[in-house]
């Protein structure tokens, strides 16, 4: 459930207006890199996300990104009030005056609709978490692009501060992939085949387990638990002979 507070994010001011500038503006409504579509994403990838609190994240930033939606919807109403058709034909809107009047319609900046292809999710919260970091990137070049194509001062302040969220937003989902990773480096995962306890296939943490072997810590072929060289005493690596060590320590 949501709490609407009815009031924006961050105040849009408009020195003039200017509705070629709202039809650039419009990437961020309803283009595949713009708030619609990140609010549309993180809301759905939430579900699939291993735990409570990266799921609360994705919550709370796609929620976000529905007041982010709001802000850019006011910036384009108010750089395009009161526009006649003149303008509007200047701005090259005649087809959008056309289709919609001056309402809002969720396309991008070269009238294409909304893209549903662009929402992804994989139930896999590794490739997701990194596909929401590249979308966070994506959105702060485009505010950046934005930010060069405009001399008002105000929508520039409103571009700025959307842009920082942006940011700001791809350093909670690089966290959350952190965490998330080493969340799986305590739980059991399957590598070329072999069923490996407390390891794991990414960012390179505890001892590794390879080549098809079926048995549980098991390197090159061997047929006993943990045993590597030959040995025949269980989880044993290089030539130790006690309970599971690594590299010919003990541990008992």
């Amino acid at each position: 459930m949501w709490i609407y507070e009815k009031k924006l994010e961050y105040p849009v001011r408009v020195d003039k207006r200017n509705p070629e500038l709202a039809k650039i503006i419009m990437t961020q409504y309803g283009g595949p890199d713009g708030e619609l579509a990140a609010s549309l994403r993180y809301l759905n990838q939430r579900y699939t996300m291993p735990d409570n609190k990266t799921k609360a994240l994705l919550t709370d930033i796609g929620t976000e990104e529905l007041a982010h939606l709001e802000i850019v919807a006011t910036l384009i109403y108010k750089l395009s009030k009161n526009a006649d058709l003149e303008e509007l034909r200047a701005a090259n809107l005649i087809g959008h005056y056309t289709e919609h009047g001056k309402a809002l319609y969720y396309a991008d900046a070269v009238g294409i609709p909304f893209p549903i292809e662009c929402l992804t999710a994989k139930d896999d919260p590794i490739a997701d978490l990194q596909d929401d970091m590249a979308a966070e990137q994506r959105a702060r070049a485009t505010y950046n692009h934005l930010m060069n194509l405009t001399d008002d001062k105000g929508v520039y302040d409103t571009l700025a501060f959307l842009r920082q969220r942006e940011i700001n937003h791809f350093q909670r989902f690089g966290e959350a992939l952190q965490q998330v990773q080493e969340s799986y480096a305590c739980k059991k995962v399957i590598v070329q085949g072999a069923s490996i306890t407390s390891n794991v296939a990414v960012a390179g943490t505890t001892t590794p387990n390879v080549q098809g072997v079926s048995t549980s810590s098991n390197v090159a072929g061997t047929s006993t638990a943990a045993n590597v060289q030959g040995t025949s005493t269980a989880s044993n690596i290089a030539g130790a002979s006690k309970t599971p060590n690594v590299s010919g320590t003990y541990k008992k």
